[in-house]
C-alpha cells in the first residue's frame, strides 16, 4: 500500500471514531504534553539545521496547534519549510512554502523546493519523536 493510500486509510479510520464535543481537538487531547513534544521537535530541528526554527503556538480554530518554521537561510534549497503538528494524534505535515505547494515530499524534492538531505533531517526528527508524516494532499484542509 503506498503512502497516500495509508494516509487515506488512517483518516477514514479516524472518521469512524466517536467524535469529541468540539472540532479542534479530540477528547483527551493533552495540550501541555503536545506543546512539550512540539518544543522538543523545535529544539531538534534548530540543532539539525544550525539556525533557530521558531515554534508558533498561537494557532486557533484549526486542526493543528503548532507550526515550526525552518527558515529559507537554513534550508539547502533556500526555500522555507513549515512543519504543522496535528491536534489529532502525532501527525505532521511538511510544506514548502505553503500547504498547497506540493502534493507530497517526493514532489517537493523533484521540484527542487526541498533537498533530499533536508527531507531526511526533517523526517528523522519527526520519526524520532513519534510523529507520522502525512502528505498535504490527503489531509483535511485545516491541517
Amino acid at each position: 500500500m503506498d503512502e497516500d493510500a495509508l494516509a487515506l486509510a488512517l483518516f477514514h479510520t479516524l472518521d469512524q471514531l466517536t467524535g469529541p464535543d468540539h472540532l479542534e481537538f479530540p477528547d483527551g487531547f493533552d495540550y501541555p504534553l503536545a506543546k512539550a513534544q512540539a518544543t522538543r521537535l523545535k529544539d531538534r530541528l534548530t540543532e539539525d539545521f544550525g539556525q533557530a526554527c521558531p515554534l508558533d503556538d498561537q494557532i486557533q480554530d484549526a486542526s493543528y496547534y503548532f507550526t515550526i518554521a525552518i527558515p529559507a537561510e537554513a534550508a539547502e534549497t533556500g526555500v522555507p519549510v513549515t512543519v504543522r503538528l496535528s491536534n489529532f494524534g502525532n501527525l505532521a505535515v511538511v510544506t514548502t512554502p505553503g500547504p498547497d505547494s506540493h502534493d507530497d515530499l517526493d514532489h517537493a524534492v523533484r521540484e527542487g523546493a526541498l533537498s533530499a538531505a533536508d527531507r531526511s533531517r526533517i523526517e528523522a526528527a519527526l520519526c524520532g519523536l513519534g510523529y507520522t508524516v502525512v502528505p498535504p494532499a490527503t489531509t483535511p484542509s485545516a491541517l
